[in-house]
């Protein structure tokens, strides 16, 4: 385990996604544009038409994903992650009329329905990096 800390300012910033944008992509635009190095996005809710997501196949090394597609009118209830050298990791939570719930590692073409607003916590006082674990070949939150 790598524990990271740090003192200092930190910004937030919000972003209301508008229809028929993409989820992922506003969120990295929005990384770049606000030159946002490292944060935690705390909050994220809105609805979806498309949502990408990633799961695990196996708990063996090296890891396996299998994406899946969801077509469907959704409530998105969460959006969390970290992001690291303005690399996100995110997860997101979405629901659907008929009583399911999905979960996942949110990936690109991830459509915006009505809207999205996500919060994002900019942290650049507390430098972090994911690294390359060679042996298990998974990228680990760490220190730069």
């Amino acid at each position: 385990m790598k524990v990271m800390s740090g003192i200092g300012t930190a910004e937030i910033f919000t972003l209301g996604i508008e229809p028929g944008e993409m989820l992922l992509e506003s969120i990295t635009h929005a990384i770049e544009q606000y030159d946002i190095k490292n944060g935690i996005v705390i909050s994220g809710i809105g609805t979806l038409k498309t949502c990408n997501m990633h799961y695990i196949n196996h708990t063996d090394f090296p890891p396996s994903d299998s994406i899946y597609h969801l077509e469907k009118p959704l409530e998105l209830l969460s959006v969390s992650g970290i992001i690291a050298n303005k690399e996100p990791n995110l997860h997101v939570v979405v629901s659907c009329k008929d009583d399911q719930v999905y979960g996942g590692h949110l990936e690109p073409e991830s459509e915006v329905a009505y809207l999205a607003e996500i919060a994002i916590l900019k942290t650049d006082f507390l430098p972090m990096k994911r690294h390359l674990d060679e042996k298990r070949k998974v990228k680990l939150l760490g220190p730069p």
